[in-house]
């Protein structure tokens, strides 16, 4: 145990194990299932990862399935999941800057002012103050709307709208519906409240705090918040964009709408690729240029230490701004008047590396385990589990049993996995006294 708490990157693996642990021997009780009897381990043993990880795949359908303690569970489970992932991961960026040494912490201070301060007390309330009064804000306005528009009991409503309030928040993608948002493509009262809440929970809280601190100012903001915020603006243009080009006149999804209707719910979408898991489109009846389109978002995600998944909004542009200045043969890597560090160039490389490299080798698994599975529906499969995304081509009910396996251990993996492997990189940079000499090899 001393030797765990010397290495804290060790926790967070852990402390995940245990919550799904936890859930899956809960939803196994015979009074979370709506049939006699337990439920079976597997799917117990999907749903508490897809809700711990904030992902929103079902092996079975949510409503019909689950008891209404279930549906309790699986809510608590995801919120669990989202605070404990914001909790985490900014508790993570405080050991980090504790153990970098005097000139690293004191870099790291620049960059990520919220989390150097220290108070660890002070981070998790402010934390759960945001969290409380995003969702009971959300809750209301959902709660409303379903007792007003759609004759839904007052408790109800109340029901349903502090389950998916949750959902939308954290990013978990649960829904009571079988077609998610669809029927409410065309409500602003309900899609609005729960993209927004989306798009909160997925900027993650570093740059949330920042940016609420500095509104006024934005040009003094950190890199990594700049990088978080108009980043991840820009993905939503682009994604918003994308899909009313794509899907505008697809008689199965956008085409049957009208204008006012088709906007609504392109950016509700929009908002959900890269983090929340809701669909107001038929996911399977898209055009094909949606799909390469949605797989690229979904595997960006969003900002770091939040609730969404994918190799996040800065290491995205990070290694965009890369890219930029090789090309022109810039000796550093600038953004906003400040040289990035070459270990922050290098993590961000190795995240988006082994990222790729898991995702490719869970998309060949799947493909050899499933004949008759294409490779864009197992691709497609595979970046939404492992980015915790939870956008679904089939029903999750039909995936057969080694796929089900395979897409737990990716909702674990990439859960938990930008998170460490960030961290440990981190903690384990050394200063050397020496340098060998340097070769150029040939490249390309």
């Amino acid at each position: 145990m001393r030797r765990t708490l010397r290495h804290p990157v060790r926790l967070v693996p852990l402390a995940f194990l245990g919550a799904i642990a936890l859930g899956t021997a809960v939803l196994m009780l015979p009074v979370c299932w709506e049939q006699p009897g337990p439920a079976p381990l597997l799917t117990a043993l999907f749903t508490a990862t897809s809700a711990v990880s904030v992902t929103g795949l079902s092996a079975v359908d949510t409503r019909s399935s689950w008891s209404d303690p279930g549906l309790v569970m699986i809510a608590l489970l995801t919120q669990l999941g989202g605070f404990g992932i914001l909790a985490l991961a900014s508790l993570l960026g405080l050991v980090v800057s504790q153990r970098l040494g005097l000139r690293n912490r004191a870099l790291l201070a620049a960059e990520s002012a919220e989390l150097a301060k220290g108070d660890v007390r002070w981070l998790l309330l402010r934390i759960g103050q945001t969290v409380l009064i995003t969702e009971a804000l959300m809750t209301l306005v959902l709660a409303v709307r379903f007792w007003s528009a759609y004759d839904y009991p007052p408790s109800r409503a109340l029901g349903y709208a502090v389950f998916h309030a949750v959902q939308g928040f954290n990013n978990g993608g649960f829904s009571l519906y079988p077609d998610s948002l669809a029927r409410f493509a065309g409500d602003p009262w309900i899609c609005l409240p729960l993209a927004a809440g989306g798009i909160i929970g997925g900027l993650g809280f570093p740059a949330l705090f920042e940016a609420a601190r500095r509104w006024r100012r934005p040009g003094r903001w950190t890199v990594a918040t700049k990088l978080t915020i108009w980043g991840s603006l820009t993905l939503l243009v682009v994604g918003f964009v994308g899909i009313l080009v794509i899907e505008w006149g697809n008689p199965r999804t956008l085409g049957p709408f009208g204008w006012p209707q088709k906007l609504l719910a392109a950016f509700t979408q929009d908002a959900m690729i890269r983090t929340g898991g809701f669909s107001t489109i038929n996911i399977d009846a898209m055009n094909e240029g949606s799909y390469p389109f949605f797989i690229g978002l979904m595997f960006i995600g969003g900002g770091s230490a939040s609730t969404a998944g994918g190799i996040k909004v800065s290491t995205f542009f990070l290694l965009a701004f890369c890219i930029w200045a090789e090309l022109r043969g810039d000796p550093d890597v600038v953004v906003g008047r400040r040289r990035i560090a070459e270990a922050s160039q290098r993590q961000a490389l190795t995240v988006a590396l082994l990222s790729v490299a898991l995702v490719v080798i869970g998309t060949f698994v799947m493909i050899v385990t499933t004949r008759d599975l294409q490779f864009y529906q197992a691709l497609f499969q595979v970046v939404s589990a492992f980015s915790t995304t939870g956008l679904s081509l089939s029903p999750a009910a039909a995936t057969p049993i080694p796929d089900q396996i395979v897409l737990i251990m990716l909702m674990y993996i990439g859960r938990i996995g930008t998170i460490a492997v960030g961290s440990a990189i981190a903690l384990n940079t050394r200063q050397r006294h020496f340098r060998y000499p340097k070769e150029q090899p040939i490249v390309g």
